[in-house]
């Protein structure tokens, strides 16, 4: 079925001819199944028989969010090990409750986070755990988008788990669903066998995703051990020579930085789990200058305590300014291009996602511009950076289908959700 969207403003995240974001402006968007067949001011006649008119009125319509670091299941520990070091939190508090996680847990865990994912105008994530085909039923089951893969360790058997779960997952969904194989990271994978999974991505034709440079400890002990630094180490093992998604890279030297910028690395910057963990402060304005693609993350809910993309945006845009003693640094059309444009690049979707373009997917968001805070509207873009947050969203598309609309969530059981998400949470705390 044809959608017509009418009487919004319209944020396509293009760029015009002299490289500035277009600006928004009034306009309607036609939709036919799951692919952007018009857009403009005023589109053609179009015959209305049989077509589903969806007033954006006091909305900004702008493509959905691109989450490119999550732990869904993770929900199921929210607030469970605050206010400790990464290095106790993970391995003290996290991994031992981790281990009393059933594939089901991973199943409601995930389906709460998107639950929250979709109420926060996140249209698409990408995500790293253990029992992933809980996940890609979830996902499967609520119509959003995701990149998934099954994040190991050094294992042989975890390895070949990973990529039967990408022959299994990849493309489905109707296209929504996506898969990559992820090393957790250089601390629990040696070079070794990053070298092996590097080989096995390439097999596959994918990415590679994986956590680095989160902590200034894991980079000291890691230069210890193998004599270089994490950067330095897996360029030389061939790492890097197909396409990698590194999330924090917060410690990094200028000599990593030019590493990453050499092999095209996305970089997936989580600014509030970094500062909640004391992790410090990824260089994102080095890494742009560089010409890397940086994105937009928010780790789990255990580590962040919120998958709220919008406190995202602020938090980097702000941390930039903050630590540079520069205001220009990462402005508001930057910080949306992060979590839009780079993110769908960060995940291999660009020519699918990202900007709100004919002959791309219908994922997009209604923002409510009627709150409080969202006036006077001097400068929308400014606004959904500064001001704007997760609970604006108003509606939701992705692949054409509404996911909610006017604030209510049409495919999901919500009470249902929630519900068996903290029976869940409790059984594997209790424990």
């Amino acid at each position: 079925m044809k959608k017509l969207v009418k009487n919004a403003y319209l944020l396509t995240m293009e760029k015009e001819v002299d490289g500035s974001l277009r600006q928004p402006f009034l306009g309607e968007i036609l939709i036919d199944g799951d692919n952007i067949v018009q857009v403009g001011e005023h589109l053609n006649e179009i015959e209305t028989v049989g077509v589903e008119v969806i007033d954006g009125k006091d909305t900004l319509v702008m493509p959905g969010l691109v989450n490119t670091h999550s732990h869904a299941g993770m929900s199921l520990l929210r607030g469970y090990g605050d206010d400790l070091p990464l290095n106790t939190w993970l391995f003290e508090r996290v991994f031992p409750v981790e281990d009393n996680m059933t594939p089901e847990d991973v199943y409601w865990g995930s389906m709460l986070s998107i639950c929250e994912m979709i109420r926060s105008g996140t249209t698409c994530f990408a995500d790293m755990y253990f029992f992933a085909d809980a996940l890609a039923e979830a996902v499967a089951e609520t119509g959003i988008r995701a990149n998934i893969s099954r994040c190991i360790d050094h294992s042989e058997a975890k390895l070949k788990e990973s990529c039967d779960f990408y022959t299994k997952w990849q493309g489905a969904a109707g296209g929504r669903i996506t898969a990559c194989l992820s090393p957790h990271s250089p601390y629990l994978c040696p070079p070794s066998f990053l070298r092996e999974m590097a080989a096995e991505a390439k097999r596959l034709n994918t990415f590679l995703n994986i956590h680095l440079a989160e902590t200034a400890k894991e980079q000291a002990d890691y230069e210890r051990e193998y004599g270089k630094r994490q950067m330095e180490k897996l360029e030389e093992v061939g790492f890097f020579d197909l396409p990698v998604l590194g999330a924090h890279l917060v410690h990094i030297s200028d000599k990593e930085l030019d590493i990453l910028a050499r092999h095209q690395v996305a970089a997936a910057h989580d600014p509030r789990s970094n500062l909640k963990l004391g992790n410090g402060v990824a260089p994102v304005s080095k890494m742009l200058a560089k010409g890397l693609t940086v994105s937009i993350g928010t780790d789990s809910s255990c580590s962040n305590n919120n998958l709220d993309m919008f406190e995202e945006l602020r938090m980097a845009a702000l941390l930039q300014k903050g630590i540079t003693g520069d205001p220009t640094v990462l402005p508001a059309g930057e910080t949306l291009t992060c979590a839009t444009v780079n993110g769908a690049a960060a995940l291999q979707l660009q020519a699918e996602i990202g900007t709100l373009t004919v002959g791309k997917k219908a994922d997009m968001i209604f923002v409510d511009l009627t709150k409080p805070h969202m006036q006077p509207g001097h400068d929308k873009i400014s606004d959904l950076v500064y001001a704007a947050k997760g609970s604006d969203v108003k509606t939701v598309l992705v692949n054409g289908e509404i996911l909610m609309k006017n604030y209510e969530l049409l495919h999901i059981d919500e009470e249902r959700v929630m519900a068996a998400a903290k029976q869940a949470a409790q059984r594997i705390t209790a424990k």
